[in-house]
């Protein structure tokens, strides 16, 4: 293991002390794999079953296992936040389901849990029950979770949260930052409530042998009276991974830049074509793989930026992003079987035209069936990209493709943000905003990373333009906005102004797409799409009270049902029109 990973010691103990069964479990896995150790982390979990649910030991064993198997599979994409609550979400409702098929025997399948994930150089935690975990640094130890247990008397408590005891888990979470020479201690209630917190301050203080330490606290609880199961891990950081900027300049430019290529060229077995596109930031050539006889698209940087740490981070991960998103509806990045010389990536081949440039040719406004047809299929894109925690932050025409049948495809990968990579510790610090003002949230210019709701204010933005003939929601102002006080002078501009066919509650469903208020706006894509294509109760309502101040026959008539019918043709035609 090299000296720029995480490095750590531990010692685990699980016994059933001087009761007949261990309902208690234990589990952890430090992956071998690099990558894997990078991206997702090295996990430790500890459960203690619920006894008198008489399958606590089942359930115990469960979770853990489960959990320190499978969130290394998780995608590497995922936050550890994200991952340990689905994982979790899962493993909660077998065991809930579990329980209930036994209801009649009254066997639950209960237990507490506390899971440990370190990642680069923070400490994820995730804490339900009354198992417990406690972190030491310099002498002083600190619990950082909370029992989760009723107090009726001094003699008489229980445990209010477990996994398994209700449908929706509510679990503890939190996360600190790590050092070297810090020490976590993961322990069942037969070791904490039998030894005091200052004891265990002392033995992990004074401790030089992690396997000797943990004997001895076991023992100790049994000697001071324990009558329960005794589980305990000991683990102490030696090492975290840490590079210097030059470190990781000289790792990341390990491949030099390609030379200015032109047809007939050969790169690594990759024929070229043709040029597709060149800028001051990257070039695209039309290559064909001399092995496979395969139409590929090379992305080689720009040498520009040879010099250029941060230009070149960002431009190997488009290519780890891109290997990680799987839709019909973007890009696909090819995975190379061979060895590059130079750096640079593959993808695959799109006969086609940007949006933008397909868009300026078209009859305008477009037909509605065809505006909203390549609604759907950008949406479907950007989901892929959120199913992989990922938010692509610079959606625009120019980074969709219309090709030859019709279909779109997003590509550039250029402004990603990666939740899981950004918990990854960097001494590179990247720009904020990274989009076009034109299409992207102001929120992102302003140095705020708004997540989905970004990305829809983005496609809400192309859904307007589309429908609307060429306009945006708050006119070409909106490029010249610099600072917050600028953002709050745009109004919105109804987008029936420009197409006449664009009914109230349409216009109304873009407006709140692109709305500055990230209150207003919409919380998922879903969302937006289900009320551009059908009228929304607020929307209709709203019309419906404009039109009493104007109308008060009319308002008689929208509530004999005559008016709502009227609009569920509109829709109908508005959506189907050819």
């Amino acid at each position: 293991m090299s000296a720029s990973e995480l490095q750590l010691n531990y010692s685990s103990i699980c016994e059933a002390g001087i009761k007949p069964a261990n309902e208690d479990a234990v589990a952890q896995h430090i992956p071998s794999d690099p990558h894997l150790l990078t991206y997702k982390g090295a996990c430790f979990a500890l459960a203690d079953g619920v006894s008198t649910a008489e399958a606590g030991q089942q359930a115990s064993s469960r979770a853990v296992s489960r959990f320190c198997r499978e969130y290394s599979q998780t995608p590497d994409s995922w936050s550890v936040a994200y991952s340990a609550q689905q994982l979790l979400a899962t493993i909660n409702n077998e065991l809930y389901e579990l329980s209930h098929q036994f209801v009649h025997e009254q066997k639950g399948y209960l237990t507490t849990f506390t899971a440990l994930v370190l990642k680069s150089q923070t400490a994820h935690f995730f804490h339900i029950g009354d198992s417990r975990l406690y972190h030491w640094r310099d002498g002083v130890l600190v619990q950082l979770s909370q029992d989760h247990t009723t107090v009726l008397s001094e003699q008489r408590q229980f445990l209010s949260r477990a996994l398994g005891m209700d449908a929706h888990v509510e679990l503890q979470q939190g996360s600190i930052s790590i050092k070297t020479g810090d020490r976590f201690l993961l322990c069942s209630d037969g070791i904490s409530d039998f030894i005091s917190v200052d004891e265990l301050q002392r033995q992990l203080s004074a401790a030089t042998d992690l396997d000797a330490t943990a004997a001895q606290l076991t023992k100790q609880a049994l000697a001071q009276g324990s009558d329960d199961n005794l589980s305990l891990i000991l683990l102490e950081i030696t090492a975290l991974p840490e590079q210097s900027l030059d470190d990781l300049n000289q790792h990341l430019t390990a491949l030099p830049f390609p030379p200015a290529l032109s047809p007939g060229m050969k790169l690594d077995g990759y024929k070229v074509l043709q040029e597709l596109f060149a800028s001051s930031r990257s070039h695209l050539y039309l290559v064909e793989d001399e092995a496979s006889g395969a139409s590929l698209v090379l992305k080689c940087p720009s040498l520009n930026y040879d010099d250029d740490a941060l230009y070149i981070d960002r431009f190997i991960r488009e290519e780890w992003i891109g290997l990680r998103i799987e839709s019909d509806y973007v890009v696909k990045v090819v995975r190379q079987s061979r060895p590059r010389t130079f750096l640079y990536y593959l993808m695959e081949y799109l006969p086609g035209q940007s949006l933008e440039q397909w868009f300026e040719r078209q009859p305008k406004p477009l037909k509605p069936a065809l505006a909203i047809k390549l609604v759907k299929q950008i949406a479907e894109g950007l989901k892929a990209f959120h199913r992989m925690g990922a938010i692509h932050q610079d959606l625009k025409p120019g980074n969709i493709i219309y090709l030859d049948d019709g279909s779109l495809k997003i590509v550039d990968f250029g402004s990603v943000f990666v939740a899981g990579l950004a918990e990854i510790y960097s001494p590179l610090q990247h720009d904020a905003a990274l989009g076009t003002a034109a299409y992207s949230d102001p929120h992102y210019l302003l140095g705020h990373n708004s997540g989905v709701q970004g990305d829809i204010y983005a496609l809400a933005t192309i859904a307007y333009e589309l429908f609307s003939g060429g306009h945006l929601p708050y006119g070409n102002a909106v490029e010249e906005c610099r600072t917050a006080a600028d953002y709050d002078k745009l109004r919105y501009l109804s987008a029936s102004q420009f197409n006449p066919v664009i009914p109230t509650w349409f216009d109304r469903a873009l407006q709140k797409g692109v709305s500055l208020d990230l209150s207003q706006r919409y919380q998922s894509i879903n969302q937006l799409l289900t009320d551009l294509q059908q009228p929304n109760p607020a929307f209709l309502h709203e019309e419906v009270k404009q039109q009493h101040k104007t109308n008060p026959l009319l308002f008689w008539q929208l509530l004999s049902g005559f008016w709502f019918i009227t609009l569920l043709l509109v829709v109908w035609l508005f959506l189907l029109r050819r």
